[in-house]
């Protein structure tokens, strides 16, 4: 690193006294050589440095572009990218220490591992073929069904994790639904840790759904409060009542809240299909009767601790359960591979169950290795490439 004088390049006028920092290939973050140059900050100072670079040649970087060589040069896999952008746009602790386990190749080893263990199998159905005249073959089906098996399950168990990991990456969507002034908007207040919604003593106070980003025992949640759920004849009301239907369609978790027995919960839980989580809410209040499961106050905070760590339990049960160690599907790219590798594995016992030629069935193995090569980015075309980097910040 050395101090230098940046000049435009046309009127050879001083821009600022900057930092330069070399970096030669193939040490550099994408491969290449590559020179950092650090200038003061502000607006003005930037913007003309920027201006003499591009004067003198330069051209500002795509979305994702230098990441986007780091893997053309092999100094990264895709998944590796992926998890660079993750890390960039975490919000939440979990998502920081799942993107930093990806990017240090937690799921390409996992998904290296799988590929191998394909390759061994097919290993075995060449062997087959090669030495047709063994007596009973030289490889017994039994090891066959045992290598077939355990990749099979190890494939089918990481797929598993793909709903909990996609919504680690999006924020789990948390719609809080009850009857009128049953202290929902308070809830999500208290949630939220601000006074985000309007509260009042009135019933219908919300008349249309408020989405506010809150983090819960470190896992990501969009919380939704929605107009209160009864037959109204008042349009706008009415209004509220169809959208925050629309959510309760699209929610990851529901938060039910009753300020006591509720003779409408049961029809309510009936038709909603997301996991429900059903509180007691206003505890500060005396209500003559024992109160019935859990009970929280948004007044006092009272339960809060134990509503916080229920709602990550039930959105996020399966990643708690997994730790930081196992790695997780986070995407519905990784998921869609994943299925194709499983598909193919399926079909090449299907096949081999059916009598079919060793030759033919073991291409259902070679199609399961190529969507692995594909996730992993050892083999990607370039519109794959061009998707995964279009969310890229520029210049990253």
């Amino acid at each position: 690193m050395f101090r230098a004088r940046l000049l435009h390049p046309e009127t050879r006028e001083p821009v600022d006294d900057c930092l330069a920092a070399c970096f030669p290939a193939p040490h550099s973050y994408t491969g290449d050589d590559l020179v950092e140059i650090s200038t003061h900050g502000g607006l003005v100072v930037p913007a003309a440095a920027l201006a003499a670079l591009v004067a003198a040649g330069a051209r500002p970087a795509a979305p994702g572009e230098f990441t986007r060589r780091a893997v053309l040069n092999g100094k990264m896999d895709l998944l590796q990218a992926e998890a660079t952008a993750d890390l960039i746009d975490a919000g939440s602790p979990v998502q920081r220490r799942r993107a930093l386990q990806q990017l240090e190749r937690g799921l390409s080893g996992r998904l290296g591992g799988l590929r191998s263990e394909i390759l061994e199998l097919e290993a075995l159905i060449a062997y087959d073929i090669d030495f047709p005249e063994e007596d009973e073959g030289p490889v017994s089906e039994t090891t066959v069904r045992r290598a077939w098996c355990v990749v099979r399950d190890r494939i089918a168990d990481l797929l598993k994790t793909a709903p909990e990991g996609e919504r680690l990456r999006e924020g789990a969507l948390l719609v809080i639904a009850g009857r009128p002034n049953v202290g929902k908007s308070s809830l999500f207040n208290a949630l939220l840790g601000t006074e985000r919604a309007i509260v009042t003593e009135i019933p219908g106070t919300t008349r249309d759904a408020i989405e506010a980003h809150a983090v819960i025992e470190g896992f990501p949640f969009r919380i939704v409060d929605t107009a209160g759920l009864r037959d109204s004849g008042e349009r706008i009301e009415q209004l509220g009542i169809e959208v925050s239907k629309k959510y309760l369609a699209a929610a990851d978790l529901v938060l039910f809240c009753e300020e006591r027995d509720d003779p409408s919960r049961a029809a309510f839980l009936a038709q909603v299909i997301a996991p429900v989580v059903v509180v007691r809410t206003k505890a500060d209040r005396p209500s003559g009767r024992p109160a019935v499961g859990p009970s929280v106050s948004a007044v006092t905070g009272q339960g809060m601790t134990e509503l916080r760590r229920r709602l990550a339990e039930v959105a996020f049960g399966k990643l708690l359960a997994l730790g930081d160690v196992e790695p997780v599907v986070t995407r519905a790219r990784h998921r869609t591979a994943l299925e194709r590798a499983l598909a193919e594995l399926e079909a090449f016992w299907s096949a081999r169950m059916a009598g079919v030629d060793a030759a033919a069935t073991a291409t259902h193995l070679r199609a399961a290795v190529l969507a692995l090569d594909e996730l992993i980015g050892a083999v990607t075309p370039d519109d794959v490439l061009d998707r995964v980097f279009a969310a890229f910040c520029v210049g990253k």
